[in-house]
């Protein structure tokens, strides 16, 4: 496309969907017929020089938030509204609808134990400030990568102590070890095993869940070998706090389970506030897997993976 086109698409937008412009006075603005201004409004949505958002204001999230709560026994939902269901659009809203919960619900003398990954940090930098006393932060499982990836462990970690004036307990270790028996002489330390024991009887947890795709931290971190990652891709719905599961919940390799530093899922069961930060088209059957395996009490979702998780059978 020439300089001189596009310069003339570029015009032809902004003066249609800025300026109020009609298509005849863009004509005559532009020196072109009234059927080419037509083509170019056309060709400037196709090259994505113009993106069109549609905010529906008769949907009512709190609506879909009751659905969700009926439908999956939910403690609580909060759905937040996104503008485009893309990955990065939908964690960073997630991630201020969860930075926002958190706010408000921790008090004095609450623990909270976090996992990692790209949208727990998103809740992490937006977190706000609130002055409480006695508030305890820790790591939920290991986040030490064997690659360059980042998970992110640290700086959640760190930024959640900031935010509640503490701290914070990590747990500076990989997630995932080659051997059981290494795991278990790990655990055996009683400076780790102090931190464990922290994240097990914290009231609040929050963490997400991963899905076993090639822009995965967990996998990117390097931590599996070529037979676990077929494991993981034929049985595999999701992970949380670095541990598989299937459509229903269930753990879906106990040896590699064996070998995973972290609470244990079933501890997630009997927390307070359990709460399961995630959104996304990837993401529903692994949210479902959660759900079905009573993993969490409280769900913040995007309005479009809501929807798909209430009309989501198997």
């Amino acid at each position: 496309m020439s300089g001189e086109k596009l310069e003339k698409i570029v015009d032809a937008a902004r003066m249609y969907y800025q300026l109020d412009y009609s298509q005849q006075d863009i004509a005559r603005k532009l020196g072109v017929s009234r059927p080419t201004v037509s083509r170019f409004l056309q060709q400037a949505k196709e090259e994505g020089i113009v993106q069109i958002k549609i905010m529906d204001p008769t949907e009512n999230k709190e609506i879909l938030a009751a659905q969700l709560e009926e439908q999956f026994s939910l403690k609580k939902a909060i759905v937040t509204s996104v503008p485009e269901y893309e990955d990065h659009i939908v964690k960073r809203y997630i991630g201020e609808a969860a930075a926002a919960y958190l706010h408000d619900v921790v008090k004095d003398g609450d623990t909270i134990a976090t996992t990692w990954g790209t949208t727990l940090y998103e809740v992490a930098v937006q977190l706000p400030n609130k002055l409480v006393k006695d508030v305890t932060v820790v790591q939920l499982n290991g986040g030490v990568s064997y690659s360059e990836t980042n998970t992110y462990a640290s700086e959640i970690v760190h930024l959640f102590g900031g935010a509640f004036n503490t701290t914070p307990h990590l747990l500076p270790l990989p997630a995932i070890v080659d051997h059981a028996v290494v795991k278990q002489a790990i655990e055996a330390d009683r400076h780790i095993r102090r931190i464990l024991e922290i994240g097990k009887k914290a009231n609040i947890a929050v963490f997400t869940v991963g899905v076993p795709s090639e822009d995965s931290v967990l996998i990117k971190a390097n931590y599996f070998s070529p037979s676990d990652l077929d494991i993981i891709h034929a049985r595999g719905a999701g992970d949380i706090c670095s541990r598989f599961i299937d459509l229903e919940g269930n753990i879906c390799s106990e040896e590699l389970n064996r070998r995973t530093i972290g609470i244990d899922l079933a501890e997630l069961r009997d927390k307070e506030r359990s709460i399961l930060v995630a959104g996304g088209k990837k993401k529903v059957e692994a949210i479902y897997g959660v759900i079905k395996g009573n993993y969490t009490n409280t769900l913040i979702t995007d309005q479009f993976t809501a929807k798909h998780l209430l009309e989501y059978s198997v």
